[in-house]
């Protein structure tokens, strides 16, 4: 097979070398011949976790079986980047996995056991990760080979016999390489080094068989193409497009976490335009493609679909040390509700009249088919509701009140509005854009303002339910549920009253309502 298939190029023997002495004593590791700075830094990566890796490999090793780091672990190693989740394949079935692993890990979890995998916890001695204790999560997986019915969304799990078989079903080649323990002998049949160092997806066989036997690979290319800044090899491209409705058969729960580390990566620009352009958008995320709105003489107007990726982009330069999934997601549906409002004006503009109310029911929609968390669908969708509130502030002219209002009604999510909007300003206008950041400066300096004045962030009326039936005399009923919103109405427009203005305040409230 050549490089025309997108699998791998020629019927070569797996490459085969010694990466690391398999005496440990050695300080310097022996460079094989042809090792590369890219294998160097393996070298010094799986030095790094042999006091784990090596011991777990003689352990199964006395038990009669094979172990190997394979997969992700081997490519990052690779990489320089490998982190404290080790994934290893074996020879051994899971129940002599469950036998070997037990009595030497600190904890072990049969989550995946159904489809191999058996997961553990050990920690590595002080001495080994110089000034203390490190946690390893590891997976071991038998070796194993998936295939989808063409009807049902779940995988049918068949154990192979050897580890060349094993790799033959990765993903893709640079995930499809081994170290084979303990002797620590680099195994890559697919010659997976060498797209890592081109930085290119293919699959080990043809692209075609491999979304077959798992079409969430598909989603999976764009997903690792985002998160190492991959280029995905045409042949793959291609089979994509071909089969995006393959992606109808897997089930919204691996969908919707592959979306997650998608739009959480790097580079989730180039994953989401993948996924626009092979046609596998329209079936699992329809509301992104359908921003790439028709522009033309007569009726110009902002390109939707990439406007909404540059926001996405903005807003991640302003997460902060930790990645934000709420507002990556928030930034990338915030217009989904535009095509469905957009109208033509006779002045000749186009005009997307309450969008923002419109896409956060879309958004709920599309969160919960994909089987997203109440709270976070909650979280995301408000977002996408409040994201235009800003602009009716003008130039600084809100009152207290409109500010308290904006204030409750983000609630916790305050800090995100406030990133999310500063994000959707992308207008190439110089002038305009500065005036938009001056005035959402002044808009949060009001804010702090108010907060050092009063308690801003947890607005509620000077009497609390108890309180006010004590004041009026009557018990449980709808009318302290109006007394409390009253009082809310007026703490919103005039800020605190004190208890006795309160008082005062619902007095004359319940008089009104009742005036014998």
């Amino acid at each position: 097979m050549d490089g025309s298939t997108g699998g791998t190029r020629g019927r070569r023997r797996p490459v085969r070398c010694a990466v690391v002495p398999n005496d440990r004593n050695d300080t310097e590791p022996r460079q094989a011949a042809g090792l590369g700075q890219v294998q160097r830094r393996a070298v010094s990566e799986l030095l790094r976790v042999s006091p784990i890796a090596d011991d777990l490999a003689a352990r199964f090793q006395r038990a009669g079986f094979s172990l190997a780091l394979v997969g992700g672990s081997v490519r990052d190693a690779l990489l320089g980047r490998l982190g404290n989740d080790l994934d290893f394949t074996t020879d051994a079935r899971p129940e002599d996995v469950l036998r070997i692993v037990r009595p030497w890990a600190d904890a072990v979890w049969e989550v995946g056991i159904a489809f191999g995998t058996v997961g553990c916890r050990k920690t590595a001695p002080a001495e080994a990760v110089d000034g203390g204790h490190k946690d390893y999560l590891l997976e071991i997986t038998t070796y194993r080979s998936e295939h989808y019915d063409r009807a049902s969304r779940k995988p049918e799990v068949a154990y192979g016999d050897s580890l060349e078989e094993d790799l033959l079903r990765r993903d893709f080649t640079v995930n499809a390489m081994a170290v084979a323990l303990p002797q620590k002998e680099f195994i890559d049949p697919h010659h997976g080094l060498t797209d890592l160092a081109e930085r290119v997806l293919r699959t080990p066989g043809t692209p075609e068989e491999s979304f077959s036997d798992d079409p969430l690979r598909m989603l999976r290319a764009a997903r690792v193409a985002a998160q190492l800044d991959f280029t995905v090899a045409e042949p793959v491209r291609a089979a994509m497009t071909d089969m995006a409705e393959r992606i109808d058969i897997v089930s919204a729960e691996r969908v919707r976490d592959e979306l997650n580390k998608l739009v959480l990566a790097d580079h989730p620009r180039k994953g989401l335009t993948l996924l626009v352009e092979s046609g596998l958008a329209e079936r699992v995320l329809p509301e992104v493609p359908a921003l790439r709105l028709e522009r033309d003489e007569h009726h110009r107007h902002k390109d939707v679909y990439e406007h909404s990726l540059t926001v996405l982009e903005q807003a991640i330069a302003l997460e902060g040390p930790e990645r934000d999934l709420v507002l990556r997601l928030a930034a990338l549906l915030h217009d989904i509700g535009k095509p469905r409002t957009r109208r033509f004006e006779k002045d000749g503009r186009v005009s997307f009249h309450h969008h923002e109310v419109v896409g956060a029911k879309m958004v709920k929609q599309r969160m919960t088919k994909l089987k997203y968390p109440n709270e976070m669908i909650k979280d995301v969708a408000r977002l996408v509701e409040l994201h235009l509130r800003f602009h009716g502030y003008g130039t600084g002219e809100w009152t207290d009140s409109a500010v308290r209002r904006y204030v409750r009604d983000a609630g916790p999510l305050l800090d995100r509005l406030h990133k999310l909007t500063r994000s959707d300003c992308t207008t190439r206008n110089k002038r305009k854009a500065l005036a938009l950041s001056q005035a959402y400066d002044s808009l949060e300096k009001r804010i702090e303002q108010l907060k050092e004045q009063e308690e801003l962030d947890a607005i509620r009326p000077d009497l609390n339910g108890n309180e006010i039936m004590e004041i009026l005399g009557i018990g449980p009923g709808p009318e302290i549920g109006s007394a409390y919103r009253h009082l809310l109405e007026l703490r919103l427009e005039n800020g605190p009253m004190g208890r006795d203005g309160a008082i005062t305040a619902l007095k004359e409230w319940w008089a009104a309502q009742s005036p014998a």
